[in-house]
């Protein structure tokens, strides 16, 4: 088990705390995975692996390692080490992982001297996702968010290895899209797919729905606590 930062937009924020959000898709990428259980060197990034032709093993893989995981073969680059061979890509998180969410946020104190004046000011957290406009000080990129002042903890209970579109309808409902009813009687059950397309693209980019990556799918369970608020037990 391990305690893992999580960067997430206002939106996505407001989802999870009104308890439509239990899931998150999560590109994978050299950044996000393990090969063969470590993290990619230079060398293993500098060889092209064939994408198309990977699949999922749902595990557990020879040496005890927790599946699902990717099988992903090599393309070309060094042929000694690697010619005809596979290789496994792990999702960095797994089950039991505490993810402490980072958002857009503001400390009293940002801009000023007031809290040389009154230290209690310097403890006061406000959160764009609130819709609050905060006093004397300025909105921090989520990324600069520290894990004391995080107030949403996610227990990770699921991992999936899968096509960024094999997600279902129950899958993109889950992810905390909202669909209005005039939506739903334009697109009928395809729906909440559709609105999950937009959002991902609204995130990642035009065409990247299109890509079809292969993506991790994480459930989780919600705490509106501080990481550090919480026992540390498993989900």
């Amino acid at each position: 088990m391990t305690d893992r930062p999580i960067l997430f937009s206002s939106p996505m924020v407001r989802a999870l705390l009104d308890g439509r959000k239990t899931q998150t898709r999560r590109i994978l990428s050299f950044q996000s995975t393990l090969l063969n259980g470590k993290p990619w060197s230079k060398f293993t990034k500098a060889q092209e692996w064939d994408w198309r032709k990977a699949f999922v093993d749902p595990g557990p893989s020879p040496a005890g390692n927790p599946g699902p995981y990717l099988k992903l073969p090599w393309l070309s680059g060094d042929t000694d080490p690697f010619d005809g061979t596979t290789h496994r890509v792990y999702p960095k998180m797994q089950t039991g992982d505490r993810l402490w969410v980072k958002e857009t946020h503001a400390r009293v104190g940002d801009n000023g001297d007031d809290h040389m004046a009154c230290p209690d000011l310097a403890r006061l957290v406000y959160y764009r996702a609130d819709d609050v406009q905060p006093e004397l000080s300025r909105w921090r990129p989520s990324i600069f968010m520290r894990r004391q002042d995080s107030r949403i903890t996610l227990i990770v209970t699921e991992v999936r290895v899968e096509r960024l579109q094999e997600i279902s309808i129950a899958d993109a409902l889950a992810e905390g899209v909202f669909v209005p009813e005039a939506q739903y009687a334009q697109q009928g059950e395809a729906a909440p797919r559709l609105a999950y397309a937009c959002l991902w693209e609204e995130i990642n980019g035009p065409g990247t729905w299109d890509a079809n990556p292969w993506v991790a799918a994480y459930t989780f369970k919600v705490i509106k606590k501080n990481i550090d608020q919480i026992a540390k037990v498993a989900a």
